[in-house]
């Protein structure tokens, strides 16, 4: 099979789909493997590295044409959705229940898309949960960064210091980005309250933490009464393929101090917070009712070369499974990648997004496959 890396685009993102140990896995196997120019410049990969892989350098246009299986990080931009066609399979991150123009390009083209985020398995989401985990340990980075006078906070140290509180810590959602967050945020001494809605999670959060934090859950009133005493509000709810739920109101900011700061880890899903809209790592901040929001929409294409080799650590076996059989067979033969399958043919396949979309054609998984 032809498959093509492309370089990333998209504002600040550094990350590549795959390292050239990766692409050395899908020669040795026989495949042929085209890299864009400088595709890994950024996470520390170099061409050399690619060629000496056994990958074959071309450009933009070639790479995008060229390719049978085109593996990503972020989602085609606009300016890449005259590259979708329909004999085209794409592999990336998609989360298009937050993006109506990339749906309908994809479905205008064709194009099958896998999108990393909803290959399920029993484990859960494993070619999401490594990014989640860089995401959440960036979220307690970034409440640290941003709680500091010189970059326009309280001038609050998160860990507090001997005879002086700790910042407080409120993270919505115990899942694995809340899960990273609280605990960094620990590491940091700061004081962390978790809100979480499955009794489940609760019991094995509390295991996980012991008395280190609060684990709540989650109701209507203790949010608020967590809101209005929290410095940092991390919001971490996922449904997996949907758009992210709106944890915290715009009339709820009113609650929260003077100085507090809103992280968004959910942005690339819509955001939890009603008043969310994504940013970058250029310019991440912005204030809405007093309230500062950090919503960078890419968290863990701040750290390129970490979250590169993480990413190529989980997609790499299924990328193997979909060059080695086939897309439509490795389609048929593993349950959790055809759950990946978000369009198909000029229809939504995945449910979720079929939700977000409901005056946009769409059939049902089982059927797409027949």
């Amino acid at each position: 099979m032809l498959i093509s890396v492309v370089k990333e685009i998209k504002p600040a993102e550094q990350r590549v789909a795959i390292t050239p140990s990766g692409v050395a896995a899908l020669f040795s196997q026989g495949h042929t493997v085209h890299v864009e120019f400088g595709a890994g410049a950024n996470a520390g990969f170099s061409d050399e590295q690619y060629a000496a892989a056994g990958a074959m350098l071309v450009g933009q246009a070639e790479a995008w044409a060229s390719a049978e299986l085109l593996v990503k990080v972020k989602e085609p931009i606009a300016s890449e959705y005259q590259f979708l066609r329909d004999d085209l399979a794409l592999f990336t991150y998609l989360h298009l229940a937050a993006d109506r123009p990339l749906t309908e390009a994809l479905l205008q083209a064709g194009t099958l898309s896998i999108a990393y985020e909803t290959v399920q398995d029993s484990t859960g989401l494993p070619l999401l949960t490594p990014m989640s985990e860089i995401a959440g340990r960036l979220a307690a980075h970034a409440a640290a960064t941003y709680l500091t006078g010189p970059e326009g906070g309280p001038g609050k140290l998160l860990g507090g210091s001997p005879g002086v509180a700790p910042s407080r810590v409120l993270v919505i959602g115990g899942g694995v980005v809340g899960t990273q967050a609280a605990q960094l945020a620990l590491g940091m001494q700061a004081e962390v309250t978790i809100l979480e809605m499955s009794p489940s999670r609760i019991r094995q959060l509390n295991d996980l933490l012991g008395n280190r934090a609060r684990v709540l859950m989650n109701d209507p009133l203790t949010l608020e009464n967590e809101l209005a005493q929290a410095d940092v509000v991390i919001g971490a709810v996922l449904v997996p393929g949907r758009a992210a739920p709106k944890v915290v109101t715009r009339e709820q900011l009113g609650l929260l101090q003077p100085g507090a700061l809103l992280v968004d880890v959910a942005i690339d899903q819509g955001g939890a917070f009603e008043t969310s809209h994504a940013t970058t790592y250029q310019d991440p901040i912005f204030e809405v009712d007093g309230v500062r929001h950090y919503c960078v929409a890419n968290m863990p294409g701040g750290v390129p070369q970490t979250s590169t080799k993480a990413l190529t650590n989980a997609t790499l076996p299924y990328l193997l499974q979909l060059a080695n059989r086939g897309v439509e067979a490795a389609l048929e033969a593993n349950p959790a990648l055809a759950k990946g399958v978000n369009t198909r043919a000029g229809h939504i396949v995945c449910s979720g997004v079929a939700a977000a979309f409901t005056d946009l054609p769409s059939v049902e998984a089982a059927s797409a496959l027949v």
